[in-house]
């Protein structure tokens, strides 16, 4: 199979996984305001098995953002944040070769930062700013910070130690 038309299809249902995953946690009030816990948010962990996560989460994100009713500034500034967070997990796994703590490798606990600082300075902006909810910048880098770390940190973490087992199978790209 052609390389671009893999790397097109993985990217497409990393998306489309993103969107299901959210609609699923804004269907349970996870997924938007001050506390936010997009179970979508676990799959920015992707990026160190493959780049097309990167694009895929972007897309994802863009799409979640829109069908959950976000006003332009989130769907544009939060999806900025997935990107930057995607493109800062894939350059740990690509650049960090560290050992493992617990039978966790270090890359993979360092790639969850991207994705959880990118929120935690942009999201509250937006909830600031563009929502104009009551309550100060920390508080939301707080709130919003908590989310994250349960999202991206904890989701992503046991994510990524599913898939590691079949990162052969699922993300070859020939």
């Amino acid at each position: 199979m052609n390389k671009n038309v893999l790397f097109t299809v993985h990217a497409a249902v990393i998306a489309a996984l993103y969107v299901v995953l959210t609609l699923l946690a804004n269907a349970l009030g996870l997924s938007n305001y001050a506390i936010q816990v997009r179970f979508s948010e676990a799959l920015t962990i992707l990026p160190l098995f493959t780049p097309a996560a990167i694009p895929g989460l972007f897309i994802g994100c863009l799409l979640s953002n829109i069908l959950t009713g976000c006003i332009l500034w989130d769907v544009l500034f939060g999806s900025l944040a997935t990107l930057i967070g995607a493109c800062g997990t894939w350059l740990i796994g690509k650049y960090c070769k560290c050992g493992s703590v617990a039978g966790v490798p270090v890359s993979v606990v360092l790639a969850t930062l991207p994705p959880i600082l990118a929120n935690v300075i942009i999201v509250p902006l937006v909830l600031a700013y563009a929502y104009h909810i009551e309550g100060t910048i920390p508080f939301f880098m707080l709130t919003v910070g908590i989310g994250e770390i349960i999202s991206c940190g904890i989701l992503g973490i046991l994510l990524y130690q599913l898939l590691h087992k079949y990162e052969n199978q699922i993300f070859r790209i020939s």
